[in-house]
């Protein structure tokens, strides 16, 4: 036995293998990957943002990345990213949403969006916290 580095299609493999033993386990209740990706423009049409996500196959939001250039945040920007998001999410199926950030990041930016808090990290990185959250938003 060997242990190499990934190629695509030993990736494809791994990925297939995990979602045939999860969906043994549990029913699929949507399809296995709806990606949702948006970005935000400005009036010259440069992406000033955006969040990628997309609804796994329990009808759970997953949040991956949102992001906001330095000169564009505190305008209210990354909320209109996220309820986006969670409307379309929502119109979809989708019942709730998870997301995780780091203390620097965007803690206190989720809990003003009424996500809750279910488990943190600490010390990663040194000094600082991963935060998990996720928010009911059927």
């Amino acid at each position: 036995m060997t242990i190499e580095t990934c190629t695509p299609d030993d990736i494809k493999k791994i990925i297939e293998g995990i979602n045939v033993y999860n969906l043994d386990q549990v029913e699929a209740l949507a399809p296995i990957w709806t990606s949702l990706d948006f970005t935000i423009k400005n009036e010259d049409k440069i992406v000033i943002g955006g969040i990628l996500a997309g609804i796994n196959y329990w009808n759970s939001l997953e949040i991956k990345i949102l992001w906001v250039d330095e000169k564009y945040r505190s305008k209210g920007l990354g909320t209109k990213l996220l309820k986006h998001l969670e409307f379309v999410a929502q119109q979809k199926g989708a019942t709730m949403a998870m997301v995780d950030t780091y203390d620097f990041q965007a803690e206190d930016f989720y809990i003003k969006n009424d996500y809750d808090v279910v488990g943190e990290v600490k010390n990663v990185p040194k000094g600082h916290r991963r935060i998990y959250f996720s928010k009911v938003i059927a």
